[in-house]
């Protein structure tokens, strides 16, 4: 099933910079769209918190992250260096 897309709720890209964390003091890594697949009910989990959901899962898949070092990093790569 597909869902039409309201474009007019998506943030511009352009712009997004690293920025300071207030919680840490460190600069908050430049963000990238992607297109993930997510179960519908995990979704609506997040979505019903209201507004910022995409921030939340951000935010859960850094924890999820920085808590198994076990697992190796691929470096992260410069979109704008493949031009």
């Amino acid at each position: 099933m597909h869902t039409q897309i309201d474009s007019n709720r998506i943030e511009p890209a352009t712009g997004v910079r690293a920025r300071s964390n207030s919680r840490h003091g460190q600069a908050t890594p430049v963000k990238q769209i992607v297109t993930i697949r997510l179960d519908t009910d995990m979704l609506a989990w997040f979505k019903a918190e209201g507004p910022g959901y995409q921030t939340r899962i951000n935010q859960v898949l850094r924890e999820y992250m920085e808590n198994n070092p076990r697992i190796a990093t691929a470096p992260v790569q410069d979109p704008s260096a493949s031009a």
